[in-house]
């Protein structure tokens, strides 16, 4: 039987100062796909497991439906039939690229599966797609890293250009979930349509800083540049306590502390394991001061991407 399982990683989106055009892949949590081959043709999703319902069973209406859907139709290949399995093993909701990381997983499995008729980088639009369907934008800033791996900046959508840069290579990572629910759409409907002059030359400067400290590599130029004046300002007050775990990151050796993605996930940079893991702590201990529980996860940036759980027989 043809099968095979991908795992795709989350992702942290925005980075601060960049949003839209920065995010990075994380080794821990992720999401896991398995597509099996089936004689009728078609894309048809059978289980979603860890969802707990929520998600649409429907290829259209699913993010790693559409993607792989859409990359079928694109390579030709409308004959072949596929049953899906997705492993949700992140919170949905959450800020960490959740329907990223499906539709990457998809669109990366279906492309081994067929014997990689696309370079890695080509399966970006099919991916982006899927993020259409989940946030109503077909944004790369998560779908981009899961699927690359690294740090990746997007420079432009029209025409669609992302560079992967070079990162410190001893940079770890604290993600903190604390267990409350922002809705992608909701957090873009708040933000502002019109920035002053000043914080747009004060972003512009914090983006050039961040990028020059990642590849230098400079740490106390990473930490000065990990600032956003523009959107999380308006974001962070969807976040119960995010004033106070975020200086208890910074009290605790972060080089820096901001939202993840639209949330209400946050995410610290540090330079090592031992600082991420007390960082994480103390966030968690944040949130719980006003009562709500929170997930927390360290990890090195993953350079890899996605990756094959299961050995790969080439379907013709």
């Amino acid at each position: 039987m043809n099968s095979i399982s991908v795992f795709a990683p989350a992702t942290v989106a925005n980075v601060a100062c960049g949003f839209d055009i920065f995010g990075f892949a994380v080794a821990n949590p992720g999401d896991k796909i398995t597509l099996t081959v089936r004689d009728e043709p078609g894309v048809r999703i059978t289980d979603i497991i860890g969802d707990e319902g929520r998600l649409p069973r429907e290829t259209a209406r699913n993010t790693a439906g559409i993607a792989i859907q859409t990359y079928l139709h694109h390579i030709g290949r409308t004959d072949v039939g596929l049953d899906v399995v997705l492993h949700k093993q992140m919170p949905l909701g959450s800020g960490l690229g959740s329907s990223a990381a499906s539709a990457v997983a998809g669109v990366f499995a279906i492309n081994e599966l067929l014997g990689r008729p696309l370079p890695t980088m080509k399966l970006l639009p099919f991916a982006m797609e899927g993020e259409r369907l989940a946030c109503g934008s077909a944004h790369a800033d998560n779908v981009a890293p899961s699927l690359l791996g690294g740090f990746v900046v997007i420079r432009s959508y029209h025409p669609l250009d992302v560079i992967r840069i070079d990162t410190p290579a001893i940079l770890f990572c604290t993600l903190v979930h604390p267990d409350i629910e922002v809705n992608t759409k909701d957090a873009r409907f708040i933000l502002k349509n019109e920035v002053s002059l000043k914080n747009t030359i004060i972003q512009m400067g914090n983006v050039a800083g961040l990028i020059a400290g990642l590849m230098k590599p400079d740490y106390d130029l990473i930490s000065r540049s990990l600032v956003d004046v523009i959107i999380e300002p308006v974001r962070s007050i969807l976040i119960p306590e995010f004033n106070e775990a975020k200086q208890a990151a910074l009290d605790n050796g972060a080089l820096g502390c901001s939202i993840s993605g639209s949330g209400p996930s946050m995410f610290a940079l540090s330079r090592d394991a031992q600082t991420a893991e007390r960082v994480g702590a103390a966030m968690q201990q944040a949130f719980l001061s006003v009562g709500v529980t929170s997930e927390a996860y360290v990890s090195e940036i993953n350079r890899e991407g996605p990756k094959v759980l299961t050995s790969v027989p080439v379907l013709s």
